[in-house]
């Protein structure tokens, strides 16, 4: 959520920011019309208190024939007062529905650009591996290895369902273990493992509700919602909590199946497990002093790039203009893996200053000094990595001749030291 002091004290820079990312201007005139409503209802209200507050004292000191003109008084003034609360619960409800419309401001370093076309392409890493055949796509090598099942996949739940079987399974288990150990290890994470269902408030201090709720899972008897990412209940671990400047940087990594309402569109997307309703993450999640949080970013770009790294996978990082930024992100760059049996570049993290965005909606504060006010602190998260689009691209770019995939070396001690995963 935006601050609305610096909406109310800028609002021609607010729009000319938010103009980047497709939102009208109009849109900040309404909320500055429904907070001055709000503001003037506050203000009256407390008015009539304070007058009723002053005149019960000198009502006491009356005589009886004197009180009674203004005991009626005080209740017409009391009857003012309850009708004006109800009008501003009214109006605090319609303020904070817009406040929780508004996107984030963009960093003053994100490209400006109307869409995806503007994204802007920083930097390739990893040698493309010559192939002396010809590659075949995941969905082929997967069938033919007997370690991706998609008709029972959707036999047991229906479309955009598989099931990984045998050296599949286990290749997925091993790549988000060894994940989650270099982090751990390597990269200073603390692991938790999350609840995969939350309460609709921690979706709303995420910036998932109530904007996106469509694409989202949820119980329809009791307030609990799928998670469409970990970032959600491990942002929430620290809702409505004020942390120690001597606590900062707070690191978390976790792993969660993730269910997302995804709407499938035709041709290349449609094949093999590239998009799905479910599937699993590793979710590096970070809470930071404000004046670190741009080189926190880039902290959080190498640590996952480093998983690409070591797994050999050619990638390449692409940094989002203000058109394809995401809903809460400030700045966000993604990293794309290389699937050369597919032909395409596959996001397999999205990494993302959100300032104090989400800190704002979550209410997650940080003292900067014994006896300092609290202030917002910063929140970041980027996937550390996404699966299934991992296994696609070591399935495709580790492919042989034969058909068979050769295992990364860093992932053999935890495929129980196999070097080749070959069709039974």
């Amino acid at each position: 959520m935006l601050d609305i002091r610096l909406i109310r004290e800028s609002p021609d820079a607010i729009k000319k920011s938010l103009a980047t990312v497709g939102v009208d201007a109009a849109e900040v005139d309404a909320v500055l019309d429904l907070d001055e409503k709000r503001r003037s209802l506050i203000s009256e209200v407390e008015s009539l208190r304070n007058e009723r507050s002053s005149t019960s004292k000198k009502i006491g000191k009356l005589s009886a024939e004197e009180r009674a003109p203004m005991v009626e008084q005080m209740r017409a003034v009391g009857d003012r007062i309850a009708a004006l609360e109800k009008e501003l619960a009214s109006a605090e409800e319609a303020f904070e529905a817009a406040m929780l419309q508004l996107p984030n401001t963009p960093h003053p370093d994100v490209p400006v650009g109307a869409d995806e076309e503007a994204n802007v392409v920083l930097r390739e890493e990893g040698e493309e591996r010559n192939f002396d055949f010809e590659p075949q796509p995941h969905w082929d090598l997967g069938e033919a290895l007997g370690i991706i099942d998609f008709e029972r996949g959707v036999k047991v739940s229906g479309s955009r369902f598989y099931v990984l079987r045998g050296a599949g399974a286990r290749l997925q288990r091993a790549l988000i273990n060894w994940m989650l150990d270099v982090h751990t290890g390597e990269h200073g994470y603390a692991e938790v493992y999350p609840p995969a269902m939350v309460r609709q408030e921690c979706l709303v201090g995420t910036g998932n509700l109530p904007k996106f709720g469509e694409n989202l899972y949820r119980d329809v008897e009791e307030d609990y919602w799928f998670v469409p990412t970990a970032e959600v209940p491990v942002t929430n671990l620290y809702r409505d909590e004020i942390l120690e400047a001597d606590k900062l940087p707070v690191y978390h990594v976790a792993y969660s199946p993730c269910f997302r309402r995804e709407k499938m569109s035709a041709g290349r997307d449609v094949r093999g497990i590239k998009r799905g309703h479910q599937f699993d993450k590793v979710e590096m999640v970070k809470f930071v002093r404000p004046e670190s949080s741009d080189q926190e970013l880039l902290a959080l770009l190498d640590d996952a790039e480093d998983i690409c790294r070591r797994l050999g996978l050619r990638h390449r990082v692409v940094q989002m203009c203000t058109g394809d930024l995401s809903f809460v992100a400030a700045m966000k760059y993604d990293v794309e893996v290389w699937a050369p049996g597919c032909g395409e570049w596959l996001e397999v993290s999205s990494c993302s200053n959100f300032r104090d965005f989400q800190a704002r909606r979550a209410r997650i504060r940080y003292r900067p000094e014994a006896g300092a006010k609290p202030e917002m602190l910063h929140t970041l998260n980027g996937s550390g990595l996404a699966l299934p689009r991992v296994v696609i691209a070591v399935l495709e770019t580790y492919q042989q001749s034969d058909g068979s995939v050769v295992v990364p070396e860093v992932l053999r001690p935890y495929m129980g030291g196999a070097e080749r995963l070959a069709a039974a």
